[in-house]
């Protein structure tokens, strides 16, 4: 299945169907009045996070949706029926925003939380409902209002506890395919992962979900290499895995050039907890090892984890780090992500479990 994480949506809602204008026409009746119904109210557009979906290739075919106009009304006091709604099922974690890509709409975070995103049009009254004590046949009627029409932007970002980031080739794949049954493709070339994976990591009998971004080189926020594109999938951590590999003939630099990357992306990831470790440890012999343990502990401030996906070296140490994190941040309440404050009649959420599907 194609990943797509960013999609351009055109949405309407319906019309309010026209009220009715008629007069009661029976026979021996001789002021029969008017009876014109209502028209019926224009249908809604919803979106809604549902399980079971990590992309939006679904809006690729279909970027037009618009819902059902409501009927108009007839004689003899018939009400027209509601347009139907429509609704756009997305994973959890988009994010809706208007055309300017900026103004965000709603951010759904959990599953079945839904948002109204264009009310339908109120029916028109029909000639019945103009009738007083003053005007006993009133020969008009109201037009059914208008539904909103508007283009949005899906953005996906990915629901995860963990994310890994490192430049190209510094063995996140590698490591995502050790801890998890995912299966992301590994090459001994730059830039083998060209969209984020997801897997579930499980130590000591607890599970945490890990998310694998493409790596970043230096002016990737530029543009450059793939760009950043994909760190909005990372935003949602509780914590940052940041790999180094082992064969960089300068480590301190390679950690300072990611580190510089996530700075000039901004969204508070550097204010994410991170866990810095060398990996591919295993082409290094005992003297060179120590001396880009030096170098990194130098770069960045702490003492780096040890590892390698090869020999299993220093994973379990490295995978508790990640857990204890995640639960010390849940235990304080901490969530991954902040949702805007929506009208309680445009949202309804439930309390069901996020989706943990490998991507």
């Amino acid at each position: 299945m194609k990943f797509l994480d960013e999609a351009k949506v055109y949405i309407r809602s319906g019309d309010g169907g026209a009220g009715s204008v008629s007069f009661r026409r029976e026979k021996f009746i001789e002021f029969g009045g008017p009876d014109g119904g209502d028209g019926g109210r224009g249908g809604d557009v919803w979106i809604e996070a549902v399980n079971g979906l990590n992309t939006l290739i679904d809006f690729r075919y279909q970027q037009h949706f618009k819902a059902q106009i409501g009927t108009h009304g007839m004689g003899k006091n018939r009400t027209g029926a509601n347009g139907a709604d429509v609704t756009l099922k997305v994973p959890v974690g988009t994010q809706v925003l208007e055309e300017d890509q900026e103004t965000l709409i709603c951010d759904l975070t959990e599953e079945g939380q839904r948002f109204r995103l264009a009310a339908g049009g109120n029916g028109g009254w029909g000639n019945a409902h103009f009738k007083t004590s003053v005007n006993q046949a009133p020969d008009w009627a109201n037009p059914g209002l208008p539904g909103e029409e508007k283009t949005i932007w899906l953005h996906l970002k990915l629901i995860a506890d963990a994310g890994l980031v490192g430049l190209p080739n510094a063995g996140k794949s590698t490591f995502l395919a050790a801890v998890t049954r995912a299966r992301p493709k590994i090459a001994n070339y730059p830039f083998t992962t060209l969209h984020p994976n997801l897997g579930v990591a499980t130590i000591d009998g607890q599970e945490f979900i890990l998310a694998d971004i493409p790596g970043l080189i230096e002016g990737a926020h530029e543009g450059i290499g793939i760009g950043d594109r994909f760190l909005g999938h990372v935003e949602r951590t509780r914590v940052l895995l940041h790999l180094v590999s082992a064969q960089e003939e300068k480590v301190g630099k390679a950690y300072t050039t990611v580190k510089n990357e996530l700075e000039a992306y901004g969204n508070e990831l550097t204010d994410k907890a991170e866990i810095v470790a060398l990996a591919q440890i295993d082409v290094l012999d005992e003297a060179t090892l120590k001396k880009k343990m030096k170098e990194l502990a130098k770069a960045c401030g702490k003492t780096p984890f040890q590892i390698s996906a090869a020999t299993g070296k220093g994973m379990t140490e490295v995978l508790r780090a990640l857990r204890d994190v995640i639960v010390e941040a849940n235990a304080r309440g901490k969530k991954p992500a902040k949702a805007p404050k929506l009208r309680h009649r445009d949202m309804i959420a439930t309390d069901e479990d996020r989706t943990d599907d490998d991507a």
